[in-house]
């Protein structure tokens, strides 16, 4: 039997921001909050799919939040 992984938390969420030079977003109230993954990984490929379905809209942007540096600072060991 593995032993079980270590969660690795990504939290991906984003919205419209006030303008191109910054990372305020115009409306709190409006943040998409996509979801927490397990890993990089599935964080990604969520963070891909909705930067790609706003492609049109200059000012919407996704983001990574790395959850897990927050919750456990030490760097992760392999």
């Amino acid at each position: 039997m593995e032993p079980e992984q270590k969660q690795l938390l990504h939290l991906v969420f984003g919205g419209e921001l006030s303008s191109l030079e910054g990372i305020t977003f115009k409306d709190l109230a409006k943040v998409d909050i996509v979801g927490v993954f397990p890993n990089y990984a599935s964080a990604h490929t969520a963070w891909k799919a909705k930067a790609q379905a706003t492609v049109d809209q200059a000012q919407t942007r996704y983001f990574i939040v790395h959850l897990h540096r927050l919750l456990d600072p030490e760097p992760v060991k392999s």
